[in-house]
């Protein structure tokens, strides 16, 4: 082997070669492992090639393994599945693949190894390592993939155009890849990837956006944006970020671009983040600016309610997205929602009820919201970051004193629902929340005691402003 391999992989390897010459196959380790063990990055995935049946292979070594481990068997693409340990080891037979125009789905026969690597997406991923006793830990590399590895380049073993329009996912792989690795794409990929861009629409939304993920979540994923806007492919499945591009200019005024004011928003944040949904919250804070954009006469460029619309914009994007409609949604459209709140509290005058108010909206995710506020600091004035970074400097330490003396964070009103209708026997209805609403707010201006007794005194004396009698009164 020319890479390092832990004691127990060796085992498995061994047992892999073993079985090979107990069923008369031929047997090699390729694709992820071999790039990333050859880039020193650890990998529990390891891809087994045969050339016979992947099926019988698996159950076959599956029987020399302890303890004896399930084997997940797909027939369709005989295709089988091994946990052991912290491994997951996939086998399958060397095929060689067709495809048909509307579809991604292949056309798959048995084939050589050969026939194997041809099929697979960029040289880097082609490699295999022999696992046969005649040469064994041979590195097989027909497309020079060795050699891309060392220039840092993502290049498809066969003409680029024949690779992304046979399988287009793979357009969003070679960003991935390139975002993951720190890699550069060959110029003619990228070319090839912008003419069949529209290839995409074939792909379902769940693969993309699987993909995308990956981008967001790698060390450059401002660089892979960047990549999916100059190759066409955002334009494709995201464009209402698409959208956030370009600066109108108005009587020789004009604002910031704010798809790249948005990715570096993104950048900056990732750097103190592997939260996927706090970066999906940056890419989105900005979602609503080109509806909400205006030009005021006197003033300028604004974008009045962007973060209201833009939040309201957010289930509509998960769910064409096919993103999560959960709670992962609503932690993000609260954080577009409430990004512009702290930067509001900056004023020397500013209430503690303004910051009560943040500390009640913003709840656990208090700290994620100004994480996400100071990455949006993009300005080029040296000065001009300087003054905001120390007025959100002074926004932590006024929550911090608010909570510590009042506790409003996650804080839930002393009168609940259930209480106001047995105390005014009343049914459920928009009275009830009118008087809790009430009480809420009370408390959160600092015209109510925060404790039950005071609360409980407010809701008869609310309750008696809209004509209603506590239970006792209306039976006596």
């Amino acid at each position: 082997m020319l890479f390092a391999i832990q004691p127990y992989e060796r085992k498995i390897f061994e047992l892999v070669r073993e079985s090979g010459e107990e069923l008369g196959y031929d047997v090699y380790i390729v694709g992820g492992y071999v790039r990333d063990r050859l880039l020193n990055i650890p990998s529990n995935d390891i891809d087994i090639v045969c050339i016979g049946s992947g099926i019988r292979l698996a159950e076959h070594l599956a029987g020399k393994l302890r303890p004896v481990p399930r084997v997940a068997l797909y027939k369709r693409f005989g295709t089988a599945m091994i946990k052991h340990r912290d491994l997951e080891i996939e086998i399958v037979g060397a095929r060689k693949e067709s495809y048909r125009a509307d579809s991604r789905k292949p056309i798959v026969e048995e084939g050589t190894l050969e026939d194997d690597q041809n099929r697979r997406d960029f040289t880097i991923n082609a490699l295999a390592v022999s696992l046969n006793e005649r040469d064994y830990g041979t590195i097989i590399d027909p497309f020079g993939g060795l050699h891309h590895l060392k220039q840092k380049l993502i290049k498809t073993p066969l003409e680029p155009g024949k690779t992304y329009s046979d399988d287009p996912l793979r357009m969003m792989r070679a960003i991935r890849f390139a975002c993951q690795l720190e890699f550069d794409i060959e110029y003619s990929s990228l070319q090839a990837i912008y003419k069949y861009r529209n290839r995409l629409n074939i792909v379902s939304r769940e693969r993309i956006v699987a993909e995308l993920n990956k981008i967001i979540l790698s060390p450059t994923p401002g660089r892979g944006f960047r990549l999916l806007f100059e190759t066409g492919l955002l334009q494709v499945f995201f464009p209402e970020m698409v959208e956030l591009h370009g600066v109108d200019v108005r009587n020789g005024i004009g604002h910031k671009d704010n798809f790249y004011h948005t990715l570096e928003v993104l950048e900056n944040l990732s750097k103190h983040t592997q939260n996927l949904w706090l970066r999906w919250s940056a890419i989105l804070h900005d979602i609503a600016k080109p509806a909400t954009k205006r030009f005021e006469p006197g003033i300028g460029w604004t974008f009045h309610g962007h973060e209201a619309l833009g939040a309201a914009m957010v289930p509509r994007i998960f769910r064409r997205l096919r993103l999560p409609l959960d709670h992962k949604m609503k932690y993000v459209q609260k954080l577009v929602r409430l990004h512009l709140r702290p930067i509001s509290l900056t004023n020397e005058n500013i209430t503690d009820s303004a910051i009560r108010r943040l500390l009640f909206d913003a709840g656990d995710d208090l700290e994620d919201l100004m994480l996400l506020c100071e990455a949006d600091i993009t300005s080029k004035n040296p000065k001009r970051v300087q003054r905001y970074r120390q007025n959100y400097q002074m926004v932590r330490q006024k929550l911090k004193e608010i909570e510590e003396s009042d506790r409003i964070r996650n804080w839930q009103p002393p009168i609940d629902g259930q209480l106001i209708m047995d105390t005014f026997e009343l049914s459920p209805g928009p009275v009830i929340g009118e008087i809790k609403t009430a009480i809420r707010e009370a408390i959160l201006d600092g015209n109510l005691e925060n404790s039950y007794e005071k609360a409980y005194a407010f809701m008869l004396e609310k309750g008696k402003e809209l004509g209603l009698k506590p239970k006792a009164e209306s039976k006596s």
